[in-house]
């Protein structure tokens, strides 16, 4: 007959192995468990940031990167519309060939006046409104809306309108300007007006933008400089010259900047001013931009390799600008 120590010292079926306590498997799966979560939880630490940047990245590349790269090998070649894949190697003959031409040059030029009569009026009335608008005043939201009201109006519609009141014959301008003895000006057959009339359209769509710019840097001035200047006697215009003006000199850079920035690639507005001319901007290119010289080359002319030129020239003076808003950047910090 097996004795008591015999039963005991015989191992049950499907029991624990030797030397282990009951609680130590479920405790070694708990530790696994928790070792696995943390390393998961590790790696999406690690990756999750670039899987959520990756779409920009990915877009940028596309649309961004590659077309950039694409132009300016194209722009070492002779390329036409009617044969874009059709590649001929010229070196440099597409940069030559437009410096060497004298409607190039006259769209630079047309450029920097555009953009002098345009850029300096815009943010010269932008500060005025956002002053005013710096006061207390009834219904403060609905002019502040009120002025991004042109920004959100379509380019082709705010020109279309634009046209019509700078018409020769029918426009308000002229007929505002016959009411007190001038003569009607031909404002798209002349240099000068046609120039003036499309940086009026430019003024009229940017300067809100710019007016709440301009608006948000001053709320942002502390209260206690104009305490102090009103204390010492100064009035509203000397506050304005000496703490608002000298607060806002960051602001301002980056707002002409911006301006000139947008004023090197002005397109829609002169091309849509003179409908007959389309790209030509005006019957002697009087107000024909960068922009429509680009285009015209690339669209009208079919020389895509010459517009691609073009393009890198533009893509050159925007980092030239870039370049000089630094160094003043610098300076300006410097000074104070």
């Amino acid at each position: 007959m097996a004795t008591r120590s015999d039963i005991a010292a015989s191992p049950v079926k499907g029991g624990a192995a030797p030397g282990l306590t009951p609680g130590s498997r479920p405790a070694d799966k708990e530790d696994r468990r928790r070792t696995k979560l943390s390393r998961r939880w590790q790696r999406d630490a690690r990756w999750s940031p670039y899987a959520f940047v990756a779409p920009f990245f990915l877009l940028f590349a596309a649309f961004g990167l590659f077309p950039l790269i694409y132009t300016g090998w194209a722009s070492l070649h002779q390329v036409e519309l009617t044969a874009p894949t059709d590649m001929n190697w010229v070196g440099l003959k597409n940069y030559t060939r437009i410096f060497d031409d004298d409607f190039f040059w006259n769209a630079a030029q047309n450029t920097l006046t555009i953009g002098i009569i345009s850029t300096v009026p815009q943010l010269m009335i932008a500060m005025g409104i956002a002053h005013i608008l710096n006061y207390k005043l009834r219904a403060s939201t609905f002019w502040r809306v009120a002025m991004l009201a042109p920004y959100a109006t379509s380019i082709a519609a705010a020109t279309l309108v634009f046209v019509l009141l700078f018409g020769r014959d029918y426009g308000m301008i002229n007929w505002a300007l016959g009411a007190v003895g001038i003569d009607p000006i031909g404002w798209q057959d002349d240099k000068w007006p046609g120039q003036i009339a499309v940086s009026t359209i430019i003024i009229w769509r940017w300067t809100g933008y710019n007016a709440l710019i301009y608006l948000a840097a001053m709320q942002a001035i502390p209260q206690d400089l104009y305490e102090s200047a009103a204390l010492d006697g100064a009035s509203r215009w000397r506050q304005f010259l000496h703490v608002t003006l000298p607060s806002l000199r960051p602001t301002i850079l980056f707002t002409v900047v911006v301006s000139t920035i947008g004023a090197s690639q002005v397109f829609g507005e002169p091309l849509l001013f003179d409908p007959n001319k389309g790209a030509s901007g005006g019957a002697e290119h009087q107000f024909q931009t960068l922009g429509l010289y680009l285009y015209e080359q690339g669209w009208v002319n079919q020389h895509l390799g010459r517009a691609s030129a073009i393009a890198w020239t533009m893509f050159a003076i925007l980092i030239v600008i870039g370049l000089i808003n630094q160094l003043i950047s610098r300076r300006l910090r410097a000074s104070s």
